[in-house]
């Protein structure tokens, strides 16, 4: 939201300031002849800052003519491009506006629209950002070649120490200052709506449906667990004796069930034991089946 409010009225403030500009320098020589004297040359500039189309007719003290002077460098790329962010910019941030307000129901629809305007929101800002820092660097080389001691070097009789030449009037920097500032403002103002604009879309609505456990949600219940065992471990003495008592009285009667039950299998073994067997008086038999003598008998109880 804060983007459709502002980013309008500061894109359109930094190509103003930037596109609208024009430069004023103003020059005198005075030769030493006399022939030429207080000599005021004019010198006009401004966007898009192609300085080497900039001419202007600087006098010959001792020929007594006019030469036609350049000036160095050409500054045209990094302003233009400058201006053509803020213009873009200007024109998303109106289509936005219209969108967000009387659209709105399309723009959240299968989450295309905040897809959309997050990938164009990270692209202007990259745009502003480095648009904004060429522009600073190519105003710096601009006040350098419009400097007025730079501009009286390329003339020729100023080069000769008998003549005297002065700038009478220099340029005011003020409104590209401000286009500057203007530019990293931008830089903020879209680098922080990346914020705003990741959160409607997809990718933050599913980090927020399965949220993580947080470092003071784990501390929290640990703490949580440590006093739940100090607690269990905090019981009074006349609790703890009783059921010691009774774990006591259970144990001891496991082990008279265990007697009870050893005593029982050894009395089923007994039952299952051998015949009985006792000696008698022995039997002697001859060839003809007779009782010869008698010896000890075995007689056998059976079951």
């Amino acid at each position: 939201m804060c983007m459709v409010i502002f980013a309008p009225i500061f894109a359109i403030c930094a190509f103003a300031t930037c596109g609208g500009y024009y430069g004023h320098l103003q020059v005198k020589v005075d030769c030493a002849d006399r022939r030429q004297n207080n000599r005021s040359i004019n010198i006009d500039f401004g966007y898009p800052f192609r300085l080497q189309q900039v001419h202007f007719k600087a006098p010959l003290c001792k020929e007594n003519r006019d030469e036609i002077i350049f000036l160095e460098g050409d500054f045209s790329s990094a302003a233009q491009y400058f201006m053509t962010v803020g213009v873009f910019a200007f024109l998303y941030s109106l289509l936005a506006t219209i969108v967000y307000v009387f659209y709105q129901n399309k723009y959240l629809k299968n989450n295309r629209g905040p897809l959309v305007d997050f990938v164009v929101t990270v692209i202007f800002s990259f745009m502003w950002l480095v648009s904004s820092c060429c522009w600073a660097k190519t105003l710096s080389d601009i006040k350098t070649a419009t400097n007025p001691t730079q501009v009286l070097l390329l003339i020729t009789s100023c080069r000769a120490q008998e003549n005297k030449c002065t700038a009478t009037e220099e340029p005011l920097w003020s409104r590209l200052n401000t286009s500057v500032v203007f530019g990293f403002v931008n830089v903020v103002l879209w680098s922080g709506n990346i914020w705003f604009v990741f959160k409607e879309t997809g990718w933050y609505k599913t980090g927020q449906r399965y949220p993580t456990r947080s470092a003071s949600g784990k501390r929290s219940g640990s703490m949580r667990q440590r006093l739940y065992s100090e607690s269990s471990f905090d019981q009074p003495e006349e609790n703890s004796a009783p059921s010691r008592q009774n774990s006591f009285n259970l144990s001891k009667g496991d082990f008279d069930h265990q007697l009870q039950r050893q005593a029982s299998i050894n009395q089923s073994q007994v039952s299952f034991s051998l015949p009985q067997t006792y000696l008698g008086k022995p039997v002697i038999y001859d060839r003809e089946d007779k009782v010869a003598s008698q010896g000890p008998m075995i007689f056998v109880n059976e079951m």
